[in-house]
């Protein structure tokens, strides 16, 4: 296919919430979405970098610059017969992968309705919907914590996952617990913790989790492999994975018996795909984590999390959940079961929202050859 047009778009939309975790808290959200025009057809993709380098370094200044300036003069122009050829094109750039993992999901969009397939076909996805749960940010209170899950289990949420932090954790899960015995619950740390403080979170071994999420630094495999064994509890990695060699170290040392699957962070679905079959062949469970994305990126979490090996709900939660208004025309609903739908129109599945997305955009700029 050939590149005719790329088109940025520094998207900042409204959440109906406050969302914190143990980095900050944040009331907007910002993302780049990216408009593929190739032969006649539009693919879009969406670049999860936000505004603050908490989560990640990347962010989305950052994921801009290295478009614009590094990945896109290259490929303005030029035939990427695939994803595969896409990463190909790209690895001349170090990191990076959020932005790389956007410009790949439009080609993956491009690649879909080419040929006619949803996301999901290309994928090898095989559940029509998937199981998914609610991730609750850092509430002022143990009593205000237990207030906001009441409401998401209201909703129809069958797992709920709270965001913990150095005096936020063992206390406020065990109210949770003792309110709800049979809730599927986990908790995430966003690597809040040292291996030498991390001891106090041992009374969470008593207390059923599913799991418990990246409570060591982000770049740390090691130190999870020490803490690990100290827990029956699964330990689960999410920032600390940043590619299928990333998974399989972390997966020989122990470092983790669950692995967090976001495209963004691992840099494209394609590498998605690698890690999650990685893991189903080791028998080591994965699921889907999320990234407050629009119907764009939410799109293509729900294809892949309908992958075989996506044996945990995922942090893929109804638009609803976080935005009043969104910057696709599908919104997507929760079912009673707990799940929500896959797309399975050809792509991605979703039309973008023209007068949505002009309301949110900070600023967009056309890259082509006639620009040059």
């Amino acid at each position: 296919m050939i590149i005719d047009t790329v088109t940025l778009y520094h998207v900042r939309m409204p959440l109906r919430n406050p969302f914190e975790t143990s980095f900050g808290r944040i009331d907007t959200r910002d993302c780049l979405l990216i408009e593929i025009q190739s032969e006649g057809l539009t693919g879009y993709g969406e670049c999860v970098a936000d505004r603050d380098p908490g989560y990640s370094y990347e962010t989305a200044q950052t994921a801009w610059h290295i478009l614009s300036d590094f990945i896109l003069p290259g490929l303005i122009g030029s035939a990427v017969a695939d994803p595969a050829d896409l990463q190909l094109r790209m690895a001349g750039v170090r990191g990076h992968q959020m932005a790389k993992a956007g410009l790949e999901m439009a080609v993956w969009d491009l690649l879909g309705k080419r040929q006619g397939l949803s996301l999901q076909k290309l994928l090898g996805g095989v559940q029509p919907r998937v199981d998914v749960g609610v991730s609750v940010g850092l509430q002022e209170t143990p009593e205000a914590l237990l207030q906001v899950v009441e409401g998401y289990l209201d909703q129809g949420y069958r797992r709920i996952k709270i965001k913990i932090k150095p005096g936020r954790d063992v206390n406020d899960t065990r109210i949770v617990r003792q309110h709800y015995p049979e809730l599927r619950l986990q908790v995430d740390a966003n690597s809040a913790y040292r291996l030498e403080t991390a001891s106090s979170l041992l009374p969470l071994d008593d207390l059923n989790l599913l799991l418990i999420e990246q409570p060591l630094a982000e770049d740390d495999l090691w130190d999870h492999s020490q803490l690990q064994r100290q827990f029956k509890t699964p330990l689960c990695l999410d920032e600390s994975i940043l590619s299928a060699r990333h998974a399989r170290q972390a997966i020989e040392m122990g470092a983790c018996r669950i692995i967090n699957i976001k495209t963004g962070r691992v840099g494209g679905l394609r590498e998605a795909l690698l890690i999650h079959n990685l893991c189903q062949s080791l028998n080591i469970p994965v699921w889907c984590g999320g990234m407050l994305e629009t119907g764009v990126g939410r799109a293509a979490n729900l294809a892949v999390a309908s992958l075989p090996g996506f044996t945990l709900p995922g942090d893929i939660s109804a638009t609803e959940r976080y935005y009043q208004q969104d910057i696709t025309e599908e919104r997507f609903d929760l079912n009673e079961d707990s799940t929500i739908d896959v797309p399975q129109a050809p792509g991605l599945g979703v039309q973008i929202e023209p007068q949505a997305l002009k309301r949110f955009t900070l600023r967009s700029e056309k890259f082509s050859t006639r620009a040059a």
